[in-house]
């Protein structure tokens, strides 16, 4: 399974994910620059992302604690944005195109060769 990541500088990243891995957990562990300051415990909006237009309707809704969350978030998107630490991988969400809201994206940035493959 796949998630392709678009960054706010426009370059996208295909990276390799594993089911049953939140999707800022994937992010996060190829090095790509995201804050995820709570670890995922839906406390900080600090993952907050807008997923790609074609995929937000294949997502379970977002819980009442998420949409709390987003409620603090910046440039959020009322039908796209959400918290990539409560997106689950599954089958169905092979191919999963978002961007990280920019800010979301961490002051340094991880090793670009660590980053999956740019397209």
């Amino acid at each position: 399974m796949v998630i392709n990541v678009r960054l706010p500088d426009g370059s996208t990243h295909r990276l390799e994910a594993m089911e049953g891995w939140r999707v800022m957990e994937v992010i996060r562990d190829w090095g790509l620059p995201i804050k995820a300051e709570c670890g995922g415990a839906c406390a900080c909006a600090t993952c907050h992302v807008w997923v790609a237009e074609d995929w937000v309707d294949r997502l379970v809704a977002p819980s009442d604690e998420e949409a709390e969350m987003l409620d603090g978030a910046f440039a959020v998107d009322d039908r796209r944005s959400r918290l990539s630490c409560q997106l689950l991988m599954t089958p169905e969400l092979d191919g999963l195109e978002l961007e990280l809201a920019p800010e979301s994206i961490a002051e340094a940035a991880g090793d670009a060769a660590a980053t999956g493959t740019s397209g």
